[in-house]
């Protein structure tokens, strides 16, 4: 069976996404430099004569798929969309112990969990949700980590204040369950 060489130099300039010297395209599909330049050079014709938004540049002895320059707005117009932040539960619980125990450290947030929380903590620096507040004047001076005025917005709040209030009730039963799932992870 005869390989689809320009399939296969398509998907490498692809999954590059930046360009790609002659003789390494040459090497990885088993050709001459000369044969893979001329299918480079009529993939390049066929991408610009067709009603496609790539097209392959060469810059010097590389090759690069890109966008047509025409396609360019549109391309603005999406990157100028704004990209949905999902909250995995462990976000949203960390995130919920920032909210109530603020100003909190790393350590008790991780006390709370039972778990490390610093990547669910970068995150939810990195989403605006969470900032640092400054240090705990005590030993290794920890960072302090709160709420931002995003989060207020994110969940349609004025202030912390206008958070819900856990009654007693509920607040006894999450202690219930938080100790039977202690008890059952420290019989495993």
């Amino acid at each position: 069976m005869e390989k689809n060489y320009k399939a296969i130099i398509e998907s490498i300039l692809f999954t590059m996404g930046e360009s790609v010297e002659l003789f390494k395209i040459a090497n990885a599909i088993d050709l001459s430099k000369e044969k893979t330049k001329e299918l480079l050079t009529e993939m390049k014709e066929e991408y610009d004569k067709s009603d496609r938004g790539i097209t392959i540049l060469e810059l010097e002895d590389s090759y690069q798929m890109c966008s047509k320059p025409e396609m360019y707005e549109y391309l603005i117009n999406i990157a100028k969309q704004p990209k949905k932040k999902v909250l995995s539960d462990v976000l949203l619980e960390t995130l919920s112990i920032i909210a109530y125990k603020q100003p909190v450290t790393k350590a008790e947030i991780e006390k709370i969990r039972g778990v490390s929380c610093e990547h669910a903590i970068s995150k939810l620096v990195e989403y605006k949700l969470a900032c640092e507040l400054g240090r705990l004047d005590a030993p290794g001076r920890p960072l302090l980590f709160g709420t931002t005025e995003e989060f207020l917005r994110v969940f349609g709040v004025k202030s912390l204040d206008d958070l819900p209030v856990l009654n007693p009730v509920q607040i006894e039963e999450f202690k219930e369950e938080a100790v039977k799932e202690m008890k059952i992870q420290l019989d495993v």
